[in-house]
């Protein structure tokens, strides 16, 4: 019992740093995803560092999500490869301790790693996605310039087209505006000007474009009459709450990600009808149990696939490795893809990646556990023999 005890507190903390350096490597793996969008945002639209960082932040829970169980699964590979390639699994084996002897370790590890990413998938992701939509709305009302794209077709606004060649974002200017104006019943009005200006008013929501010696086309549908007329100074008045009015989904209420566990249930309970945002609620729902429970899955699996593994092998089973763990994320993306259909039903396809990649790491457990050859590694041998073969013909 002493030696058991000696032998988990051993392995646990062997697992301790590589967890770490790959919960690091892979969180800056993800936020480099982000780097260009957050260099467009500092340097072409003056955001501010501090509300970068915070930005930063808000994404970090949605990361780590993916990012806890990946880590969990290369951790014990990695402790798994090292305790292989040193002998020290044979001289366990030896001291009367079996491969499922050495379980217990893992388990607690894997279930440190499931409690961490439930919290994150539970609280961490909708408080991410409602702050995230929170600093969106503030620097929204702050900057509508950043909600503008140079030469393309802005519809934000209900019945209004906005177009702007350039944006002089240091002088806060417009260059050739095209504006078309449907908000008067039967008149569209055409609004072009070499320049103009954005005036807020952020308690009403409500941006006033200001434009400058141009002209006015109305035209009247009724009527089928034309009037043009120049002007020195017009004003426009944009309507931030329309804007937002019209992507209720997005702002007026919370989407699947923003909602909190007791919410998804609620909805699930009292939906009338099961249209597509009913099967993403219950597929949001299960994806925050089944991806923490993927800890449990991807550790298991990568026990024996690294004590499998000779000192030779080492980079050929972290390549299996990453191998299984993209498939466990394919399954998962497909899963997700014909459940948000109704192909089947959300459930299967949010733990049918833990059910298959479970059943092999079980089953490779088992053929390590007999001290049998895992078949799958012959697919090195395969390769080897392929490239041989390859070259002695070229």
């Amino acid at each position: 019992m002493k030696m058991n005890s000696i032998v988990n507190k051993y392995l646990f903390k062997e697992m301790l740093p590589p967890f770490a350096i790959s919960i690091i490597f892979f969180t800056f793996l993800f936020l480099m995803a982000r780097i260009l969008l957050i260099t467009n945002l500092v340097v072409n639209y003056n955001i501010s560092l501090p509300k970068v960082i915070l930005l930063l932040i808000y994404f970090v829970p949605y990361f780590l999500v993916f990012v806890v169980p990946m880590s969990i699964m290369m951790a014990v590979l990695l402790t798994f490869l090292r305790l292989s390639s040193d002998n020290e699994i044979i001289a366990l084996k030896t001291g009367g301790v079996s491969i499922y002897g050495l379980l217990p370790p893992v388990l607690i590890f894997c279930l440190i790693g499931y409690l961490v990413t439930l919290f994150l998938a539970v609280y961490g992701i909708p408080w991410g996605k409602t702050s995230i939509k929170k600093l969106t709305m503030d620097v929204a009302t702050s900057n509508l310039e950043l909600g503008l794209k140079e030469r393309i077709f802005n519809d934000s606004f209900k019945d209004v087209m906005l177009y702007v060649n350039e944006i002089n974002l240091k002088k806060g200017e417009l260059i050739d505006v095209f504006v078309e104006d449907k908000r008067t019943e039967n008149i569209i009005s055409t609004i072009v000007a070499p320049r103009g200006v954005l005036i807020s008013e952020k308690d009403k929501l409500i941006f006033r474009l200001r434009m400058f010696d141009g002209r006015i086309n109305q035209v009247s549908i009724k009527n089928k009459s034309v009037n043009s007329i120049s002007f020195d100074t017009y004003d426009i008045n944009l309507d931030l709450k329309s804007a937002l009015a019209d992507t209720k989904r997005k702002w007026g209420q919370k989407d699947e990600k923003e909602m909190t566990l007791s919410e998804l249930r609620y909805y699930l309970i009292n939906a009338t009808d099961k249209n597509s945002r009913y099967y993403d609620a219950l597929i949001e729902l299960n994806k925050k149990f089944s991806i923490p429970f993927a800890c449990f899955v991807l550790g298991i699996l990568a026990l024996p696939l690294g004590a499998q593994l000779k000192s030779s092998r080492r980079s050929y089973g972290l390549i299996v490795g990453l191998a299984f763990f993209l498939f466990y994320y394919l399954l998962l993306s497909i899963g997700y893809v014909f459940a948000s259909k109704a192909y089947y039903p959300p459930v299967l396809g949010m733990w049918v990646p833990n059910i298959v990649i479970g059943s092999v790491g079980f089953y490779l457990l088992i053929i390590t556990a007999k001290d049998l050859p895992v078949r799958i590694f012959m697919l090195s041998d395969l390769l080897t023999y392929i490239k041989s073969h390859f070259v002695r013909i070229s």
